[in-house]
């Protein structure tokens, strides 16, 4: 009994991660994901390790979420992957209450992200550079 599995959304060179109620503003975290747009794997995580932004730590772990997926459940080879999408979306927003002069208030709104990354193996060989 039960219903029967889904299609796959993803062709077969494919894998995606998830990372929903990312605690940062969904415009601060595009510029973080404008980072590894189209950048092999072992470069985009590369560039995740040694970047300034607070948000780069929660990129690079659903890029490595991702590289996994594609190794365990989909056998793809890890050395010919690429990030070939990086998505931002808006979630929710907290509003919160700061108070000011002469008995007024602000509002404060706390942004939330979710970030959804694919990675596709690249149909050609990787290329192997010259040893000296």
């Amino acid at each position: 009994m039960g219903k029967p599995a889904a299609e796959r959304r993803l062709s077969e060179n494919e894998a995606q991660a998830f990372a929903r109620l990312i605690r940062s503003s969904p415009r601060k975290l595009n510029l973080v994901a404008q980072l590894i747009r189209g950048k092999a794997a072992g470069e985009a995580l590369a560039l995740l390790t040694f970047s300034k932004r607070r948000v780069a730590g929660e990129v690079k772990k659903v890029l490595q979420s991702a590289i996994a997926n594609a190794e365990n459940n989909h056998q793809l080879d890890v050395d010919r992957l690429y990030v070939s999408h990086a998505t931002v979306g808006r979630a929710l927003v907290m509003k919160r209450f700061h108070a000011r002069a002469r008995g007024r208030g602000a509002r404060v709104e706390k942004w939330f992200s979710n970030l959804t990354v694919v990675v596709r193996e690249r149909a050609d060989e990787p290329v192997q550079e010259a040893a000296e």
